[in-house]
């Protein structure tokens, strides 16, 4: 999978899918709270596997969309940080 350069979080692309639906009405819909549906929409919680598969059943989309988007906003987030400097693992034979 190829890195994207700064990708959107995963519930910013949602919100579009979603376009006027209210979120209460979203999250009746996948079965979760409004409170759950509301986090991940704002960017403060990721998407689950769980998620993934109530969003590609509800929007008629791959489960794999949705892990893809969480793991490359993830791995940006990440790439972002300071990090120790690790050293190579030697191969035993």
């Amino acid at each position: 999978m190829r890195q994207m350069y700064n990708p959107a979080h995963p519930g910013r692309v949602l919100r579009e899918w979603l376009g006027e639906m209210q979120v209460s009405e979203a999250a009746a819909k996948l079965h979760v709270s409004r409170v759950t549906l509301s986090r991940i929409l704002n960017g403060k919680a990721g998407i689950s596997a769980e998620m993934s598969l109530r969003l590609s059943d509800a929007l008629g989309t791959s489960p794999t969309l949705w892990i893809d988007l969480q793991t490359q906003y993830d791995l940006w987030q990440a790439s972002r940080k300071r990090r120790p400097k690790i050293e190579l693992f030697k191969k035993v034979a």
